[in-house]
């Protein structure tokens, strides 16, 4: 009876399986109890999730191999079974198997490794572009491709946050995007190192001051996505937030259309005057 039991728990809870997949997959920020990485967003996070769970398999074989290892030499070479131990100094075949086997091992992470970082570098024909830009301790956006506004993110106070909203997460003004758009994303930084970083997109770019660094995201579906500042910025680093809504293309010409009435024009940078040549 009791087995008849458990078999009824087990088949309830693999039909319950999927429902818990749906609602993970439109999860977008951290989850209690969660051991994997968010669910993926765009192609760029689904590439960076596969390459995590390849390199899991590979360090998981690598740890029993070596935990085998470690028993064998307890149990083969101990005290007991060995009262005159060997002496035996070097042994040709194992040393080049421990150099060689390694080297093999590291090729063959790198390879898809090196793929990956191209994959993420940047994006050949991109659709739009925006510009990030860290600060202590807020971000602002800029959108030189749909009339050059700029608006700043703030968290959302503790005291302020509304039902529904996320403590520590939810910003007054978010990024809007279209789904289904190659956007290329400039960052960078004004006063110290910051880092932009949305973990279902798989990006993570450094803000590094007179720098402009680039990185690239085609999300595939739409919905609020979470992020925080990811490189210690000073004493409220815990409080930059990021909060990107993606939407419809419709819907984002729309907003567009808001946010420039809305939101003050960046004015465009001079461009550098080729100083007269001097008299010989």
């Amino acid at each position: 009876m009791k087995i008849w039991q458990g078999l009824k728990f087990l088949g309830a809870a693999a039909s319950a399986l999927p429902f818990l997949a749906a609602s993970q997959a439109l999860a977008a920020y951290p989850q209690p109890w969660e051991m994997m990485l968010q669910p993926a967003a765009s192609s760029t996070g689904q590439r960076v999730g596969d390459f995590h769970n390849m390199l899991l398999i590979v360090i998981t074989l690598i740890t029993l191999l070596v935990l085998v290892l470690l028993l064998y030499v307890i149990f083969r070479f101990n005290a007991k079974r060995n009262p005159e131990p060997s002496r035996t100094t070097h042994n040709t075949l194992v040393e080049v198997l421990w150099t060689v086997v390694p080297v093999i091992i590291l090729v063959g992470i790198a390879i898809p490794s090196f793929k990956l970082l191209y994959y993420l570098d940047r994006v050949e024909e991109a659709d739009m572009t925006i510009k990030v830009i860290g600060r202590q301790w807020y971000w602002t956006y800029e959108y030189p491709d749909h009339g050059n506004f700029a608006f700043d993110s703030n968290m959302i106070p503790e005291d302020q946050i509304q039902p529904g909203q996320l403590r520590l997460l939810e910003v007054d003004n978010r990024i809007v995007l279209p789904v289904d758009t190659n956007v290329r994303i400039l960052v960078t930084a004004s006063d110290v190192l910051h880092s932009f970083a949305v973990p279902a997109f798989g990006i993570k770019k450094d803000a590094v001051p007179g720098r402009i660094n680039e990185t690239w995201v085609r999300v595939d579906r739409e919905g609020v996505y979470y992020g925080q500042c990811s490189e210690l910025c000073g004493v409220n680093h815990a409080y930059m937030p990021i909060a990107v809504e993606v939407v419809s293309k419709e819907r984002f010409a729309e907003w567009v259309e808001k946010a420039q009435a809305e939101f003050a024009q960046v004015e465009a940078p001079q461009q550098p005057r080729i100083a007269a040549a001097l008299p010989r």
